[in-house]
């Protein structure tokens, strides 16, 4: 007989339905806290990759850091200014990065903050033990109010 694994997720307390679909809003993922309240990111996580929109509040510093994960991403909204193994340039929309493993790198938000897309290969698990805040209305994309 075959059994039915919806009605066992459903009956375990701590699964959260939301988590595990394969389609989200990005509004109805709660923020991460980076680095404090100034960057926050909402992530979805896969098999072998995180995708992460990242909010910068104004001025907001990525401090120099490094990761085994390699990272490529995408300026939504607003600039930053990237310092990637030695080389620096301030991004706006459209501006794209890559940073391979293990790589040194550091991020300034411009003045009016910004909003980032990026990618992770492997997945960012070592985020999963960040504090969590609590829910708000995303910067991005305007307009789209966290469901439920």
């Amino acid at each position: 007989m075959a059994t039915d694994s919806t009605s066992d997720m459903t009956n375990d307390a701590t699964t959260d339905s939301n988590t595990d679909s394969n389609l989200r809003d990005i509004a109805d993922v709660p923020a991460i806290d980076v680095w404090g309240e100034t960057v926050q990111a909402r992530v979805i996580v896969g098999n072998n990759a995180s995708l992460a929109v990242v909010e910068l509040g104004p001025n907001a510093i990525v401090p120099e850091h490094r990761h085994e994960q390699e990272q490529l991403g995408l300026c939504i909204k607003g600039s930053i200014t990237f310092t990637i193994d030695g080389e620096r340039r301030e991004l706006g929309p459209g501006g794209t990065w890559r940073i391979i493993s293990n790589v040194l790198h550091d991020g300034v938000a411009g003045p009016d903050g910004a909003i980032v897309v990026d990618i992770f290969s492997p997945t960012r698990a070592d985020w999963d033990a960040l504090p969590r805040s609590a829910p708000r209305q995303p910067r991005w994309p305007e307009g789209r109010e966290p469901r439920g």
